[in-house]
């Protein structure tokens, strides 16, 4: 097992120990118990009963290091406590915890963590700051969460490592041609090698090649809804729009559930590195701001579900007005008095014929650690000339032999911000081709070989290519609101304000009560700063929207389809 950077350069902060004066600010949010020596408190895959402030005693927390072997991350004394970012929203622990001496403890359950992190602010400082830590700690060591085990260049295994890398979540990937330990396994589950890739839980269910959300339901990252509840705002989309209104309308108190159909971050979190976002210097990857925002939205008691997709949308009448049903892809309906919708944009494709075979193993729409270990030290072609594509092709040539961008217009200057343009003009190993477009992918069974490109001569250029990367824009995520009587501009983007054709907030839709934000809003600022600013000032809008409703509304009456 890999040793963690962050555990080796930061462990005061991952595992403080607090004193006495500390210990008993804890122990009013929490409640006493005690743990016989060698009794389990919590096994990995189970939910933990919360965070474990450790009184008396001391307690092992572990991680699987494979054939069977246990691997000790820390044991926890008096001062210490037992938890990570799972015990912020009740998802089950990722690691094992046992008490190797009689221990007497303080038990913080999720609730009251929360309550912590609010009205204890240098002390839940501390606690959040370690919890994200021993995240990352787990994330770099690959000791915990499920194991993948599958053929390196299948397009299915590619697919569940993004969408738990996407998620934050720690896993383990085995190559089932190379990997012994795979070959045990497969063998041991009587696994016909077709079905592959498999995923082993911590809860020791076995998944056949399984989507995303089948995934997610198994790890406990999404949960049931609960249909009979109603809250005040449903926020459709986790990107930064979605997750700026999250983190302000539950820190006013509201009650938030936010829905995503892949992963928190949206666009913004396949940036390889945002240079300029206010407030950090040094830049910072996209993936690491989200994860930021989506901590902190769960610190305020924001409910997550994702992966989960929003299908319909509808109109419930009561006596003193209206409420929203949201109608899921998983079959499950949401109550709620507001709706927000953040749901950003779908990915450009290249309109070519064969596009769908090479997607997934050679053609990404997505430049993480991930994509760039598939092309190490080979040719890539990325095509693109906004920022998103700049930021990718700096990322790549770190990492690749030579980065092809090709680019359809005359010049980067009309789209990309002048400082990646200089830092991709100081990149030897980047090529840009102006006034080209694609013509041609050729590889056999889904394996791209080669990639053709022609410009406006006519001159066609072939290179042996493996991996396309593809950041052409996108298009507006609103083909679930059809028929919702929700005014769309002609090129499918959410019309708000007097565009709406109403007197309406100027983040609000031709619907009372359903706001639009982000990049899925006509006009909108393309840019992170801009959503996350939309976020905020679209709380304002909600409350004095909510103000003109009864908090307290009868059992719904009427339903009718908007």
């Amino acid at each position: 097992m890999s040793q963690s950077a962050t555990l080796a350069a930061r462990r005061d902060q991952m595992f403080p120990t607090l004193p006495p004066d500390d210990v008993a600010r804890m122990g009013r949010f929490g409640e006493a118990a005690f743990f016989a020596a060698g009794e389990r408190i919590v096994e990995a895959g189970d939910i933990s009963p919360g965070l474990i402030v450790v009184v008396s005693g001391k307690v092992e927390v572990s991680q699987d290091a494979g054939g069977g072997r246990r691997e000790t991350i820390v044991v926890h004394g008096p001062g210490s406590f037992a938890g990570e970012l799972a015990q912020l929203s009740e998802r089950p622990s990722l690691v094992t915890a046992e008490a190797i001496e009689p221990v007497a403890a303080v038990v913080i359950p999720s609730r009251r963590l929360r309550d912590l992190m609010v009205q204890e602010a240098s002390l839940g400082e501390r606690v959040m700051r370690a919890l994200i830590l021993r995240r990352v700690g787990l994330l770099e060591s690959g000791g915990s969460g499920p194991i993948i085990i599958g053929h390196q260049d299948s397009v299915d295994l590619l697919r569940l490592q993004g969408f738990l890398a996407r998620s934050g979540h720690p896993h383990r990937v085995l190559d089932a041609d190379t990997d012994s330990c795979a070959r045990i396994l497969v063998e041991r589950f009587h696994v016909d090698r077709h079905y592959l890739p498999i995923v082993l839980c911590p809860n020791g269910k076995l998944l056949l090649n399984p989507g995303e959300r089948d995934l997610a339901r198994c790890l406990g990252l999404v949960m049931s809804i609960d249909e009979s509840k109603l809250y005040d705002v449903a926020i459709i989309g986790a990107g930064p729009a979605g997750l700026a209104a999250a983190v302000y309308a539950a820190s006013e108190g509201l009650s938030v559930l936010v829905l995503d159909c892949r992963a928190f971050g949206g666009q913004a979190g396949a940036s390889a590195r945002i240079e300029n976002y206010l407030g950090f210097p040094t830049g910072i990857s996209g993936m690491a701001l989200m994860a930021r925002a989506y901590n902190q939205a769960q610190k305020f008691g924001v409910e997550m579900a994702i992966p989960d997709e929003a299908k319909h949308l509808s109109i419930t009448a009561v006596e003193t007005g209206q409420h929203f049903r949201l109608e899921t892809s998983g079959d499950e309906a949401i109550q709620t008095r507001a709706v927000i919708v953040a749901s950003g944009a779908r990915y450009r494709r290249l309109d070519m014929s064969n596009l769908a075979q090479f997607e997934g193993s050679s053609v990404h729409y997505w430049a993480s650690p991930i994509e760039a270990r598939l092309c190490t030290g080979q040719e890539v072609a990325l095509v693109g000339a906004g920022n998103s594509a700049g930021q990718a092709a700096v990322f790549l040539a770190s990492h690749v032999k030579t980065v092809w961008l090709l680019v359809r217009g005359a010049s980067l200057d009309p789209s990309m911000s002048r400082y990646l343009i200089e830092r991709i003009k100081a990149q030897p190993n980047i090529n840009v081709v102006t006034e080209t477009t694609v013509t041609a992918l050729d590889g056999p069974e889904g394996n791209l070989e080669v990639v053709r490109w022609c410009n406006r001569m006519g001159e066609e250029t072939a290179r042996p290519i493996r991996h396309l990367f593809l950041f052409i824009g996108a298009d507006p995520n609103t083909d679930w609101l059809a028929h919702s009587d929700i005014t769309l501009d002609g090129k499918g983007f959410i019309q708000t304000g007097v565009a709406a054709g109403k007197e309406r907030h100027p983040l609000e839709t031709s619907r009372s009560g359903v706001f639009a934000i982000g990049d899925v809003r006509s006009g909108s600022v393309k840019r992170v700063a801009a959503a996350v600013g939309e976020g905020a000032q679209v709380v304002a809008a909600l409350h004095a929207y909510l103000a003109r409703n009864d908090r307290h509304p009868n059992v719904p009456q009427v339903m009718r389809i908007i």
